[in-house]
Order: C-alpha cells, then sequence, then structure tokens
C-alpha cells in the first residue's frame, strides 16, 4: 500500500508514543485490543508486525514506568541480547546480539553491534553506556544489518531515538531518590518559537554512593557521577521540509571502578573480602602514593544536524550529518591490591564524523532506500602498565597507538509487493575502509614512563614502533521473501550478511612478532532467518517468532599474553594476541509476546535458545575449538512480565513485576569457572501512580529483589584457568553487577 510522506511523518508520531513492551489498550466501543507499534528499523515508518525481521522496540514511557536508568536493563527483557559496562568504568559499553560482539574497547578494535544515537554511528564504546532520559524509544535490530546500517552491524544494531518537539509548550521535572543515596534530576522543556522553529533542551544529573567500599582509599566502589545535557532545534519552513539540530555532551566523573578478587594476595597475604562490591585497590586514589592519578573522567559530546526534503508524495532526501568526540582518563587497578604489583593508567581519545545521504522512495509496488555513508575517524589510546614488584625501581610497559579510519559506503534496499500478499526485498553494501595505525611500545624501568610524567624512568628499548596502513573491501547482500498469510499473519524468510573490517591491535610488539604489522583479517557473518508475527484474539496478543542459523568465519578474537623477556621465570611484558578464529556456527529460537488479558490486565514473554558452536579455532597452527566457547553469550534466556492498572481515587495505579533468567555466561573464549557466571534470575518490581490529566507519575521501583550476585566482566592473569600470568600476586579481578535497589520517582509533565 502507498504511504506518502505526510502520512509518514504521522505515522512516525504514532510510532513515538506507541512503541512499547508495556502493552496499551486501544478502546474500541466495548472491545479492547493492542496499540500498533510502529518503527523504522528498514530506515521507513511501518507497523513493527509488518517488518520481516526480528525487531523489538520500548518506548520511553515504557522504561519509564519501569524505572530504567541505562539502556544495560534492555538485555534483561529482549532475546539474545547482552549489554554490559566495560570492567572499569561506568560508562563503555560492552554489547553482544546473537554471540556477536566485541568486550575490547582498546583502539584498533571495532564492536560487533553498532549503536545509533538519531541515526547517528557511535563508532567507539567509550560513552556509550547511554542513560535513560529523553528517549522516545529505542530499537533492537537482531541479526546482520550490513545493507541499511552496514557499518559493524554483525550482529545486530541498536538505535537510540531522542523525543521530537511538539508543537505546543511543555515541561517535564523529574526526581529521584534511592538505595546507596541515589539522586537523579532531569528537567526537560520544548516550546514553539512562531510556526517554523522549535526550541528544546534537557538537563540531567546522576549521583549515587558505591555499592561496595575501597578499603584502602575509603573511596566509594561502583558509585555514579554523571552531568549530561542535550540541546535541540527544529526548524520547519514547509510542510515539505524538516531540519533538526541537536548537540549532546555527557561528563562522567564517577571513581574508577575496581573489582573484587577470589584469590588472597600471593605476596601480600592481603585477604578476601566479604562483600564482592569491596575492594583493596590502591591505584584508584586520586594521586595514588606509586605515582598512578587515580582519576577517572569520561566526557562524550558531539552534534547532529538532518535534513529531509519531501521531493514529492512519494520520494524524500535526507542528509544527516554528525561530529563527535568522546574522552576517557581511568586507572585500572587488575590486581586490586594496596600494593603496586599490576595496575595501568589509561587514555583514550576518540573523534569522527560521518555524512550521509537517503534517498527514499515509497511506491504502490515498489519502496526503495538508497544511500550513500561516509566516515572519517581516529581512535587513540595511551597506557601505562606497572608491575612494580618486578624489580626494585618497577617496570613500567608504555603503549601508544592511534588508528585512523577512513571508509565510504554505497547502499541500496528494495521492496516490490509481486501481489498485495507477497513482496520481495534486494539489498546490498559496497564498503572501502582504509585503517592506518600508528604504534610504540617500550618497557622502562621506574614506576610510570616518562609519557606519563616520570621523565627519570629508564628506557629498556621498544618493542614495537611502526605505522602501517591496509584497505578492506566488502560486498554485503540481503534478501528477504515476505507473505502475508492473512490479515494476522506475516511469513518470512531471509538471508544477510555481516561485516567487520581487519585492522591493527595497538598491544601487538612488531620487533618481536613481525607479522603485527600485517594486521588481522575482517570477519563475516553469514545468517539465515525464517520467521512468524502473528496478532491473535482479535488484537489483544501477538507472538512474533525467529529461527536463525549463522556461520562465522574469521571472528577477531583479542587478548594479551605475558613474556618473559629476562628468563627469570616471572612474566615481565606482555604483548598483543588476536585471533581470527576460523569458523563457528550460532543458530537459534527467539520468541516475544504480548497480550491483554484484560483492558486493565497485560502479560509480556521474550525467551530465546542458541546454540553455539566453533567448528575451527587455529592456535599455534592447533584446532582447539573443542576447548573454545562463545563469549557473553547464554544458550538460555526467558523474561516475563507482568502489568495491573487500576482507578485509584483521580488517577490511575500500574503494578508491574517481572522475572528474567539466563543461562550459564563464559566471560572469554577459553573457560574461567572463578569468573564465569552461572545462570541467574533477576526479579523486579515497580509500582507507579499517574494523575487523571497525566501530570504526575509517582512511583515506587525495586530491582533484583533477590540481591543475585552477577558477575559481568572481569581481567584473568592469574590462576582459575587464566591463560598467562601477569604480575605476583595472581591476580584474577572479577566485576559485578548492582545488588538489590530500591528508588522513588516523581515526575512532573505540563
Amino acid at each position: 500500500m502507498k504511504l506518502t510522506n505526510k502520512r509518514k511523518t504521522l505515522a512516525l508520531a504514532v510510532a513515538m508514543a506507541a512503541a512499547t513492551q508495556i502493552p496499551t489498550v486501544a478502546a474500541q466501543d466495548d472491545s479492547f485490543a493492542l496499540e500498533e507499534v510502529v518503527v523504522t528499523a528498514r530506515r521507513r515508518v511501518e507497523n513493527l508486525q509488518d517488518v520481516p525481521m526480528a525487531v523489538t522496540a520500548i518506548s520511553g514511557d515504557a522504561l519509564t514506568l519501569r524505572g530504567a536508568g541505562d539502556i544495560s536493563e534492555l538485555a534483561q527483557s529482549i532475546p539474545s541480547l547482552t549489554l554490559e559496562p566495560s570492567r572499569a568504568t561506568n560508562s563503555t559499553l560492552t554489547a553482544f546480539i546473537r554471540g556477536v560482539g566485541q568486550q575490547d574497547p582498546l583502539a584498533g578494535f571495532e564492536q560487533g553491534v553498532a549503536l545509533y544515537l538519531d541515526d547517528v554511528y557511535l563508532a567507539r564504546p567509550q560513552g556509550a553506556m547511554l542513560d535513560i532520559y529523553d528517549v522516545e524509544r529505542i530499537e533492537v535490530l537482531r541479526g546482520p544489518q550490513g545493507t541499511l546500517y552496514g557499518r559493524n552491524a554483525v550482529g545486530g544494531a541498536i538505535k537510540y531515538v531522542t523525543r521530537r518537539l511538539g508543537d505546543e509548550p511543555e515541561v517535564r521535572l523529574k526526581g529521584a531518590y534511592g538505595s546507596y543515596d541515589q539522586v537523579d534530576l532531569v528537567a526537560t522543556a520544548s516550546m514553539p518559537v512562531g510556526d517554523m522553529f522549535r526550541l528544546g533542551g534537557t538537563v540531567a544529573s546522576f549521583t549515587r554512593d558505591g555499592y561496595g567500599d575501597n578499603k584502602t582509599t575509603g573511596d566509594d566502589n561502583y558509585n555514579k557521577d554523571l552531568f549530561a545535557y542535550r540541546l535541540s532545534a527544529e526548524f520547519l519552513p514547509s510542510d515539505d521540509w524538516l531540519v533538526r539540530l541537536a548537540y549532546d555532551k555527557s561528563d562522567d566523573d564517577s571513581n574508577a571502578v575496581a573489582g573484587y578478587r577470589p584469590f588472597p594476595g600471593a605476596v601480600s597475604g592481603a585477604p578476601v573480602l566479604g562483600d564482592v562490591h569491596d575492594t583493596l585497590a590502591g591505584a584508584t586514589d586520586a594521586p595514588s602514593t606509586a605515582g598512578i592519578n587515580g582519576n577517572n573522567e569520561v566526557e562524550a559530546e558531539g552534534w547532529m544536524l538532518s535534513v529531509d526534503w519531501n521531493l514529492s508524495d512519494t520520494m524524500t532526501l535526507r542528509s544527516i550529518t554528525a561530529d563527535r568526540e568522546d574522552y576517557t582518563e581511568s586507572v585500572i587497578d587488575f590486581d586490586s591490591l594496596e600494593v603496586m604489583d599490576f595496575d595501568a593508567q589509561v587514555i583514550y581519545d576518540n573523534e569522527q564524523f560521518s555524512q550521509e545521504f537517503q534517498l527514499q522512495y515509497s511506491g504502490d509496488k515498489l519502496t526503495a532506500v538508497l544511500g550513500a555513508y561516509y566516515l572519517d575517524a581516529t581512535a587513540s589510546n595511551d597506557f601505562d602498565v606497572v608491575l612494580g614488584q618486578l624489580h626494585p625501581l618497577g617496570i613500567t610497559a608504555y603503549t601508544g597507538g592511534t588508528v585512523d579510519t577512513e571508509a565510504w559506503s554505497v547502499f541500496a534496499d528494495l521492496t516490490y509487493f509481486v501481489t498485495d500478499k507477497v513482496s520481495v526485498t534486494l539489498g546490498g553494501r559496497y564498503t572501502d575502509d582504509t585503517r592506518t595505525a600508528d604504534v610504540y611500545r617500550e618497557s622502562y624501568l621506574g614506576i610510570m614512563s616518562p609519557f606519563f610524567g616520570n621523565d627519570g624512568a629508564i628506557g629498556l628499548g621498544p618493542s614495537s614502533d611502526y605505522e602501517a596502513e591496509e584497505t578492506f573491501t566488502n560486498f554485503s547482500p540481503r534478501i528477504n521473501l515476505s507473505y502475508l498469510l492473512n490479515d494476522d499473519m506475516t511469513l518470512y524468510a531471509g538471508f544477510s550478511q555481516g561485516w567487520k573490517a581487519g585492522g591493527f591491535d595497538p598491544r601487538g610488539a612488531n620487533l618481536v612478532t613481525p607479522k603485527v604489522e600485517e594486521g588481522f583479517d575482517e570477519e563475516t557473518l553469514d545468517s539465515y532467518e525464517i520467521g512468524v508475527k502473528s496478532t491473535w484474539l482479535d488484537g489483544r496478543a501477538i507472538t512474533n517468532v525467529a529461527l536463525f542459523y549463522s556461520e562465522y568465519s574469521d571472528m577477531q578474537i583479542p587478548g594479551s599474553i605475558g613474556i618473559d623477556t629476562d628468563g627469570d621465570g616471572n612474566n615481565d611484558d606482555f604483548v598483543g594476541t588476536v585471533t581470527n578464529a576460523g569458523e563457528a556456527e550460532i543458530s537459534g529460537i527467539e520468541l516475544e509476546g504480548n497480550i491483554l488479558f484484560t483492558p486493565n490486565f497485560s502479560g509480556q514473554v521474550a525467551l530465546s535458545f542458541l546454540d553455539t558452536d566453533f567448528k575451527e579455532y587455529i592456535v599455534a597452527g592447533v584446532d582447539i575449538s573443542d576447548q573454545r566457547k562463545i563469549q557473553n553469550t547464554p544458550e538460555e534466556m526467558a523474561y516475563i512480565g507482568l502489568t495491573y492498572n487500576m482507578d485509584v481515587g483521580s488517577g490511575d495505579l500500574m503494578l508491574n513485576a517481572s522475572w528474567s533468567y539466563k543461562g550459564d555466561i563464559q566471560q572469554f573464549e577459553a573457560a574461567a569457572p572463578i569468573m564465569d557466571q552461572d545462570a541467574y534470575d533477576i526479579v523486579n518490581a515497580s509500582i507507579v501512580w499517574t494523575s487523571g490529566n497525566e501530570q504526575w507519575l509517582i512511583g515506587v521501583h525495586g530491582k533484583n529483589l533477590t540481591d543475585e550476585e552477577v558477575k559481568t566482566a572481569g581481567y584473568c592473569f592469574g590462576s582459575g584457568g587464566c591463560p598467562s600470568q601477569l604480575g605476583l600476586e595472581d591476580n584474577t579481578t572479577v566485576f559485578y553487577g548492582a545488588p538489590l535497589t530500591v528508588t522513588a520517582t516523581v515526575e512532573f509533565r505540563l
């Protein structure tokens, strides 16, 4: 059916109100039904049930009713999704979808799940753990999105869509107080200026004491101290034009997160602490007595300019221009001890500029998106790794690396309606990606190197000093067949490919292993998917089921191993290792469902069952695939949510409870039982009262009510299955998720 651009604009407004996992009611006389959910997963406005792919959409209002804090909470209710903070900071994101992702935040390695902020691709994981504020909806696209989203959307894509400005003045004020002295304040305002302009902005502050204590420094551990704001302006000179300018910035001054040691200190004899959120880490002091600057800061900012021009009732030209940068300064205390056995000072500095053009067409029989994309990005890192007990002066290994990326691509995605019931989609993207690396590594006698202020450190000669460049090209195709069995059921089958360019490992030592200069290879994922999207009970229930099979080739797996340069039996340096694992197969089934039992009582369910298997994993010429497993990917996931609404006085009271389950999770490809997470459950509950005029929302939200201790990440350089040892203290460190918390919220809307 033909959908004009003016109707697209109206449909998008409906999407912003309707996309939800807490079902809303569309009343028709005495009947009731679920609201339609509209998404832009295929770069055009569509009903979610008509999109022939696995997509989940959650509205900002639904996230508010849950009391969601940041995007990591999406993983509790969405199949095959893992989202976690990356070890020592709150703001760096580790993302996996269907077993595909990347947890190393170092320059040179790119993510396997593409994250978009208002259609702008975020190239680096630093600052990407987005807090939930001023959000219209979030869409999660599972499976490779190589055609429409392209860059690094190997496992899928996550779209964080902020709220559009309204044509009436609006004010929203929200406050929260909770466990560990959590205090959140968010203020949003927007207003029209004449008939053609709209202005708006949001200011947010998120603070919280630590879940645990640093027993050495006296500081909080796992605290939060983040300030952010977003400004936007819209210009609508006519019905055919929309110009949107937005700027956002966040500043995270939380303490560096230090991990929990499951073993006593091998030399110091430091004890194992009783609380998994406590630590003995001395390097996080600011400044520490050992010479490391213990400050932790993550700054991220960027602007975006989008222009939509309706050339006709069937054709729209869109331009998206963006510039972003982020800077992280932090400390990693690998030993989590007062002594300086194995610690690091790290700096990440990233910049990116992108430009995208899209030509969208919507006719009676054909819909199409044609586009071109350009990215110019620089990712830099500097870090000193200090092994303080291996020499009377200490040993410091400095690494400095910059990886420049210049990439362009062209793409097309066309859907042709063969009949009213049958449509065929063909798509493809050609990408040219050039990586240029500049790497320098050298070890020093002394605590810290000259690059971090110790001019008296004694250089031992470089282990890596090179510049290299490589260009990677790829064509990623997509084909999909969709059949409308009846008005309530759509069947589909498709093939899509994801691709990620190769690159260079800044931790590699080319003077030790010259092949480092050649870099690591590209990776590809071929995925086959069939699915059914169904509506039942006169619109009161929906079920979406997807079955997929993926072949993963040359998976990029970075790591580090200790090396003994002087033959004394102790590793006094380390070297990066990147494995292009030969072959892996990932298959699974996913189910999502919403149902309205009555106009006031609803339920939600999500399930995923995955089978992941390395078929080939070559290390030093030997296939060890039987000893490896896909990381950060539970084989089973389940979610059940129940929501009940009742009239109370002059308002509505919503009661929501949810249970989520995840199976065993292995943190790395090689098993490390002391770090790996056993299957676990999370139980949450919320009570929210909304006034009759919908101006006031007052809620109480309980999370992790059974107080589960959940391992989210770690470092493995000691015993317990680690590939190699660094330092003398048996250095294995584990990070944990949030404990039981209760938060009260108040929101005023005008």
